[in-house]
């Protein structure tokens, strides 16, 4: 479980890429890839070394929610911390 100090990181093999055509951003993996909201979005463009607490307070988004979704991310092998 990741705490507000965390520096999560998207994983090897791992990419963010925004699809132009269909204006969604997407998160890639060798397995597969999943479309992203644009608040999940939002918060993995700021996973470049800063800590949970800066990436929530950047985007005035609940720190809660913010480590919900880098949790489950996490937990998939997507991130790490």
């Amino acid at each position: 479980m990741l705490g507000v100090d965390s520096r999560p990181q998207l994983a090897r093999k791992v990419r963010l890429r925004h699809d132009h055509v269909r204006g969604e951003t997407l998160l890639l993996f060798p397995e597969g890839g999943l479309r992203l909201n644009s608040s999940a979005a939002d918060i993995l463009k700021c996973c470049d070394g800063r800590t949970a607490l800066e990436i929530a307070t950047g985007l005035e988004a609940p720190i809660a929610d913010v480590l919900e979704l880098l949790d489950v991310l996490v937990d998939r092998g997507l991130l790490r911390a």
